[in-house]
């Protein structure tokens, strides 16, 4: 087994690294505080590849490998978790399933336009009364009228939707096919009928929007489905497998930032005559954060390298999800403890982190969620 990175891998995450702690970092608080992602700095992204991670060098992307996305996700994680989720939205959520079902003119039609770094993309499943059950709740509809499909229904929760120039929607297209019908449907926001609502006051990831959408009565074309008619069931489930190594890199990247400041401040913070940082009590929580960390962290690279080799990493990528998001949050939790009252203020930065790791647990599948796909792989595999 090798555990080390690529040259180029080390590389690259040395250049994503450098353009963070360059111009996003120092804007993270500014981007809680406003509610607005830094656009200078995504407008950049396109020089190291990250707003296309994984899309084809012809249409604008950086095509790189499995890890390597992870690497760069874990950056920008590490240095704003609003970017980092809007970004990983971006990525995997919409240009991954353009570019893996999308035909050469749907491709042709929306690829440069993601990866300019002048739109995030976005992807529309969830809905008021379907979060987990997808296939059980999912409402919205899209019915052939002619040469198009007519799409009535709401969504919730969803990454972007006010930045993409156009919203990939799950929607039931046979009612009577089970998970055999549904399809992903490529919707323009500009298009009569959709209505994209203001984004949601949130408890963290504050610049990273968050919006409803209605449906009324919106006329695409039949063109404008991604893939095969019937399959957007599979493709949800394919896309969320994905998704996970993602939140797992992030949560990853939100951890290794509160783990570094709480180091900080325990070698700075005096008490007793000495820093804290020589207390025992706080040394088992950096020693926590350390091992439960670089665990997640091979977690995350393993799923990202079996997904590389084309070998099944459902249960890798729920495995790593599960362990890298509860991991940010005993670690962010820790951070804001061995900051003592300063950790509860603004003043500092795990307040912040510790706000935005909360949703880790709960997207891209709940830990819950997880935890059975993980028991019903183990279940069928022994």
């Amino acid at each position: 087994m090798d555990f080390e990175l690529t040259q180029e891998q080390k590389m690259y995450q040395r250049a994503v690294r450098d353009f963070c702690e360059g111009e996003v970092k120092p804007y993270a608080a500014q981007v809680d505080e406003t509610g607005e992602l830094r656009w200078e700095a995504i407008q950049k992204m396109p020089m190291l590849g990250l707003t296309g991670l994984q899309v084809p060098e012809d249409y604008g992307g950086a095509a790189l490998d499995t890890v390597s996305a992870s690497i760069a996700v874990e950056e920008l994680g590490r240095a704003c978790g609003s970017t980092a989720l809007s970004v990983s939205a971006h990525n995997g959520l919409c240009c991954g399933p353009i570019t893996h079902w999308g035909t050469t003119a749907q491709k042709e039609r929306y690829l440069p336009k993601l990866t300019s770094g002048n739109h995030l993309g976005a992807l529309a499943l969830t809905e008021p009364g379907a979060g987990s059950d997808l296939a059980g709740g999912v409402r919205t509809s899209a019915v052939k009228e002619g040469d198009s499909w007519i799409i009535d229904g709401s969504k919730a929760w969803i990454t972007n939707p006010k930045y993409a120039p156009v919203i990939i929607t799950l929607a039931r297209t046979d009612k009577e096919a089970g998970t055999r019908g549904f399809s992903m449907i490529l919707v323009e926001p500009q298009t009569d009928g959709l209505t994209i609502h203001p984004p949601e006051k949130k408890m963290g990831l504050k610049g990273s929007p968050t919006q409803m959408l209605s449906y009324d009565e919106v006329r695409v074309p039949l063109d404008a489905t991604l893939g095969d008619e019937g399959r957007g069931f599979y493709q949800t489930m394919q896309t969320l497998d994905n998704g996970r190594i993602s939140i797992g890199a992030l949560s990853v990247g939100l951890a290794q930032a509160a783990f570094e400041e709480a180091v900080k401040y325990a070698k700075q913070r005096r008490t007793f005559g000495k820093p804290i940082a020589e207390h025992q009590a706080i040394q088992w929580m950096i020693a926590d954060a350390a091992l439960e960390i670089e665990a997640a962290r091979l977690m995350v690279y393993r799923a990202a390298w079996l997904k590389d080799q084309g070998r099944d990493f459902s249960r890798a990528a729920a495995m790593a999800k599960l362990m890298a998001s509860e991991v940010a949050e005993k670690v962010s939790r820790n951070a804001i403890q061995i900051h003592g009252s300063y950790g509860y203020s603004r003043e500092f930065p795990v307040e912040r982190i510790y706000r935005d790791q909360r949703l880790m647990t709960i997207g891209e599948g709940t830990s819950e969620i997880q935890r059975l796909v993980i028991a019903r792989k183990v279940l069928a595999e022994m």
